[in-house]
């Protein structure tokens, strides 16, 4: 079965080379995957209505019989506020990682902030399994994302000690936890 994977990152996220999402990416090309990584509009100061459009054209454009989801970050709130719009048809798995707390959210990037999370209607915009990874230290998510969003999705969450926000800042270029649960 062939599988498509659409990797969306989040702010002030401009795809470096030594990201665990770029290598993520590199990784499933090479195991000859159909892999989007977009660069999405305006990262450092992003819009949700055109981050909205560039996910709905991105889901639009997987070819896989199987598609698969990987979010980082403001990326996370992007799936949920489609997911209450009901943009773009339902992906087969969904891997959150490091989803900030909406008041953590810096201010470039308000619009994608959450009045509420609507947990029906993300858990209804995938097919199979929904994952979230997430830090026991995250500045953008002090809470902890367990309790955020773990427990409203009835889910729970892949703890990663020490981690921060998962970025190369704190030690995640290669990150074999990503690659292990794109190739399950």
């Amino acid at each position: 079965m062939a599988t498509s994977f659409l990797i969306l990152h989040g702010i002030e996220n401009h795809r470096p080379p030594e990201h665990w999402q770029f290598l993520l990416a590199t990784q499933l090309v090479d195991r000859g995957h159909e892999v989007r990584y977009p660069a999405l509009p305006e990262p450092d100061a992003p819009e949700l209505e055109q981050w909205l459009c560039a996910l709905q054209a991105e889901l639009a454009a997987l070819t896989g019989e199987q598609r698969v989801v990987v979010c980082h970050s403001l990326a996370c709130l992007l799936w949920f506020h489609a997911a209450e719009r009901g943009i773009g048809s339902r992906v087969d798995r969904l891997l959150l990682v490091a989803p900030p707390a909406s008041e953590r959210v810096p201010d470039g990037g308000a619009s994608f902030r959450l009045d509420s999370l609507d947990a029906a209607a993300v858990r209804a915009s995938v097919v199979g399994e929904i994952a979230i990874a997430c830090s026991d230290d995250d500045p953008y998510n002090p809470a902890g994302a367990q309790s955020l969003y773990g427990d409203p999705l009835g889910i729970t969450a892949t703890i990663v000690e020490g981690g921060g926000h998962i970025t190369p800042d704190t030690g995640y270029g290669p990150w074999p936890f990503a690659t292990e649960w794109c190739r399950r």
